[in-house]
């Protein structure tokens, strides 16, 4: 099943982001083979990074929660909100 993960950095915690990219990155590479896409959301103002968005074929919702709980981001204290859904994929088919 694929998952959609959608993050919202807390204001004011860009170094927090910039701090724990590389370990982030890392995490996110060690999914590799479930791993869809990958990115950070951009400020409408300055394109600061403020958030995440990452999509992933996981077993169930609690892999998906799993995924979360343990990504350096969510341990550092970045997210405001975590939102997980499920996703069709449609297009391109």
């Amino acid at each position: 099943m694929l998952y959609v993960i959608t993050c919202v950095d807390k204001p004011d915690h860009l170094q927090v982001r910039l701090d724990n990219r590389p370990a982030h990155l890392d995490y996110l590479n060690s999914f590799a083979d479930k791993l869809i896409g990958a990115g950070p959301t951009l400020s409408e103002k300055d394109d600061a990074m403020n958030g995440s968005v990452v999509i992933l074929d996981l077993a169930n919702q609690a892999e998906a929660e799993d995924f979360c709980a343990n990504d350096p981001y969510a341990k550092a204290g970045l997210f405001e909100s975590v939102t997980i859904s499920k996703w069709k994929k449609v297009l391109p088919a």
